[in-house]
């Protein structure tokens, strides 16, 4: 396999990540579509920790005062919600508040971050069904739904238990951890999106299909959560099963791509024909393979390392906006809601977060917060 300069990539990252502080400005970005710019929405939105989480990982990496003057206050942008209004939180409070007020605090050791970060740990926490052992997934009338998404979530809870001193956080988000094992991860490595379980009585109902094209089909960036999320968990407890699992997810993954390494939104479609990739979750899979394989023994890095590399190699290639200087996002080809008719192919702010972070940890980048 050809590999990739990944200290050259990470240059031309920092000059791609120059313009898109111009670009973006003070929008909450999303998606963009054709025209290459990002949307703006409200800061409530559970996407809205990932273009701060660029500008931090790109920060921590290089040392530019101009990265961490543009993120600086946005963990407390994100904490007025918990003062005006928390109808539109929920269990996305991981991503929004690990990638602004956990990784600030992280690098830089701010007060206000760790307490931003020990807020929005405790609002998660908050939602912990201790009958079904699951944390709930969105509001409204949903008291019994959890999603394998919330696998990237709990990483906040593992934080916060570490820096606080209490095991309650990690208790918690070990017991939602082995109730997705047990409900969400199929035999084969596939994972169901969407858990329902009877909030009374806490007993499993069924699984619905969620963002996937139906309840027994495959979606690729669920799959790509659950890969980086169990391996996420295994860092974090050292706990054998939570590896296992990520290693059985990681081999379906791997060995359902196609010749470009780069999934279509759900890997079970009765014809590829016409449909879109999603290129969020080949960046997702890529940095939780480098986390299988800090964790295996030597003998087998090279399969998820490899893996991972091939992944990045075809985002690189193919999929980047390198030759497009006015696009305002690095990856093109996402996915957000193929059902839903929602954010189709074109580029996803998380996308292009977990393609630096893959990158930042192949050149060295220690500070974990997933």
């Amino acid at each position: 396999m050809n590999t990739l300069d990944y200290a050259e990539l990470l240059s031309r990252l920092e000059a791609k990540v120059d313009r898109m502080i111009g670009q973006i400005g003070t929008k909450s970005p999303h998606f963009a579509g054709v025209d290459g710019k990002y949307d703006d929405l409200q800061t409530d939105w559970w996407t809205s920790g990932f273009w701060p989480g660029i500008l931090w990982v790109m920060y921590d990496m290089t040392g530019k005062s101009s990265y961490k003057d543009a993120v600086w206050d946005k963990d407390e942008e994100l904490e007025r919600w918990f003062i005006t209004s928390t109808e539109q939180l929920h269990h996305d409070v991981g991503f929004q508040f690990l990638s602004t007020a956990v990784i600030k605090h992280t690098i830089t050791g701010d007060a206000d971050g760790r307490r931003r970060g020990l807020e929005a740990a405790n609002f998660l926490a908050s939602r912990f069904n201790l009958s079904g052992q699951f944390i709930r997934a969105w509001n409204a009338d949903k008291y019994g739904w959890a999603i394998i998404d919330c696998m990237m979530n709990i990483s906040l809870l593992f934080w916060a238990s570490r820096v606080s001193g209490d095991p309650r956080y990690r208790h918690i988000a070990v017991r939602h951890a082995e109730t997705t094992m047990q409900y969400g991860v199929r035999d084969d490595g596939s994972v169901n999106h969407i858990l329902s379980f009877n909030p009374e009585s806490g007993d499993f109902i069924e699984a619905f299909g969620g963002q996937g094209s139906a309840p027994d089909s495959s979606w690729s960036r669920g799959t790509a959560w659950a890969l980086h999320g169990f391996a996420n968990t295994y860092r974090h407890t050292g706990d054998i099963r939570f590896l296992n699992t990520a290693k059985r997810i990681a081999h379906y993954f791997l060995a359902s791509l196609p010749d470009d390494h780069v999934p279509y939104w759900d890997f079970r479609l009765e014809s590829f024909e016409n449909e879109p990739r999603d290129s969020s979750a080949a960046a997702i899979a890529a940095s939780g393979l480098l986390e299988i394989a800090e964790a295996v023994p030597l003998a087998e890095k090279a399969v998820y390392s490899n893996g991972a590399q091939r992944i990045l190699k075809g985002l690189t290639e193919r999929y980047a906006t390198w030759e497009l200087p006015g696009h305002e996002a690095i990856l093109l080809g996402g996915t957000g809601s193929k059902p839903g008719s929602f954010c189709v192919d074109g580029s996803l702010i998380y996308g292009d977060y977990y393609y630096i972070e893959a990158i930042a940890k192949l050149n060295g980048w220690k500070h974990r917060i997933y």
